[in-house]
Formats: C-alpha cells, sequence, structure tokens
C-alpha cells in the first residue's frame, strides 16, 4: 500500500513539474506570437461581431490553444485513454509546429481566416514536445484564471458583506474585463459620471471584478452568463437579487439602480 501511494505521488510531482516544463516553454517559444488568457466571451465578440477588429489577433491565445486540443470538435485523442493521449498530443504538435499546414490545423475554420501564416520552430526536443502536451492538458486545471485570489475573494466577501450590513446598503458587483469593448464603454460614458457614483455610493457597497483574473464572489458563478459587462444586484447579506448583462446608457443605468432599492 506504500509503495502504491508513493508512486502516485511520484506521478504527481512528475506530472506537475511537466506542466510548469512546458509553461516555461510556452511562454519562451509560442508567447510572442500566442498571447496571454482572453475571456470567450470577449473572443466571440471579437470574431463573429467585430471580425477581429476588435482584438486584432493573429494567432490563438493560450486558452484558445488549450481549448482546441483539448475540447473542441477537432480535439486531438481520447479524453477517456491519458496515456495515449498524451502522446497523440505530442505528435500532433510536433508535426504542426515543425511543418505548419492550415490543412493540418485544429482551430476553427471561421477564425483561422484571421491569422498570419505560421512559422515553423525548431530547436525544441522529444522532451520539450511532451512537456508542452502536458502544459496543454493540465492547463485548465492549473492556469492562474482558474486558480488564483481564492483566499483574497473570500476577505474581500467578508468585508463588503461587514460594510453593507453596517451601512444598510444592498451590494451590486460589476463583472468585467480589461479587454472588453463595452466594458470600456460603460466606465467611460456611464460609470464615470458624478451623478451615477453618487448614486451608487448613495445605495450600494459597489465590487468591480475582472472575470479574466478572478472568480466572481458570493458564488455568482453559478448564474453568471460569461457576457461582460454585467451587474449583480445583491442583498445586504450577499443573496442573489438580479442580474443585468450587457452595456447601458446613463438613464437606463440610473432607472436599473432605482428599480432594485427597497
Amino acid at each position: 500500500m506504500i509503495k502504491i501511494l508513493l508512486f502516485c505521488l511520484f506521478l504527481f510531482v512528475n506530472l506537475n513539474a511537466s506542466f510548469k516544463d512546458g509553461a516555461f516553454i510556452f511562454k519562451n517559444k509560442c508567447s510572442s506570437c500566442h498571447g496571454d488568457f482572453i475571456e470567450i466571451n470577449t473572443l466571440k465578440e471579437n470574431f463573429f461581431e467585430k471580425k477581429n477588429k476588435l482584438l486584432n489577433l493573429k494567432a490563438p491565445t493560450v486558452n484558445m490553444l488549450a481549448y482546441a486540443i483539448m475540447d473542441s470538435p477537432k480535439k486531438v485523442g481520447d479524453p477517456e485513454d491519458v496515456e495515449m493521449r498524451t502522446l497523440e498530443i505530442e505528435s500532433y504538435l510536433k508535426s504542426y509546429l515543425e511543418k505548419p499546414d492550415r490543412f493540418n490545423s485544429i482551430c476553427d475554420e471561421h477564425i483561422l481566416q484571421f491569422y498570419d501564416i505560421k512559422k515553423s520552430v525548431s530547436g525544441l526536443s522529444n522532451e520539450d514536445y511532451t512537456n508542452l502536451a502536458i502544459f496543454f492538458m493540465e492547463y485548465k486545471n492549473n492556469s492562474v484564471q482558474t486558480s488564483k485570489n481564492k483566499e483574497l475573494l473570500s476577505n474581500d466577501e467578508t468585508t463588503i458583506l461587514k460594510k453593507a450590513q453596517k451601512e444598510n446598503k444592498q451590494i451590486i458587483v460589476y463583472a468585467s474585463s480589461k479587454t472588453c469593448y463595452f466594458c470600456k464603454k460603460m466606465d467611460k460614458e456611464v460609470l464615470s459620471l458624478a451623478e451615477i457614483k453618487n448614486k451608487i455610493d448613495e445605495n450600494y457597497i459597489y465590487m468591480k471584478v475582472d472575470v479574466d483574473e478572478t472568480k466572481l464572489p458570493f458564488e455568482l458563478q453559478k448564474v453568471y452568463k460569461e457576457i461582460t459587462p454585467t451587474f449583480f444586484i445583491l442583498s445586504k447579506d450577499g443573496t442573489y437579487i438580479k442580474q443585468y448583462p450587457g452595456s447601458w446608457t446613463k438613464s437606463d443605468f440610473l432607472e436599473i439602480l432605482k428599480e432594485n432599492l427597497k
């Protein structure tokens, strides 16, 4: 029994090390073309509504690559056979990076038209390809976007609740993103206005969350429709009341603030 546990621990440590090695390789060999994480809702808006004019991406982001390899209709390998899948992803990465071919791409065909022609990558060892494969396979479980700031969020919730109850105010949580065009529009045209700020300060405890970096507090992730901007209204004890997805004019937002007051 002890031998089995030690063996499992050995596998875990080596898998984790391979992920870190793969992340290092990606950063040093791939990140000059492939950008950092961008929230899926923003990517959809960029490609399907703005025809790539919002972000002007020339290559898929790291989370787009991980999705294409692991979860897309063209995903590589059998999800039920992890060991064989690692080998298949490793083989695919090697063949594609050394001899890029659009016809062998697993990216969405609609999105593929916006990318530059891929240049070949050289200088990677077989071990590098293995680590890259594990990096993409473990990306969702290890990426900063899914794991960071858990302790910070807990502290923020406690602080917000104490303040809301002390001041007898409801809570408004603003789900935003640095890459969201409509968030920037709201920030500039509505939320920056003195009248709006005064109304929020008068009746609400305000909390802005960048969903690309931090999970939403108060278990709002369960009801979140992955649209930025979204404004959540909560009671002073943190109970979810209602959400308002999308960008709003000054008059509409004032109405939202007014209609949720008790």
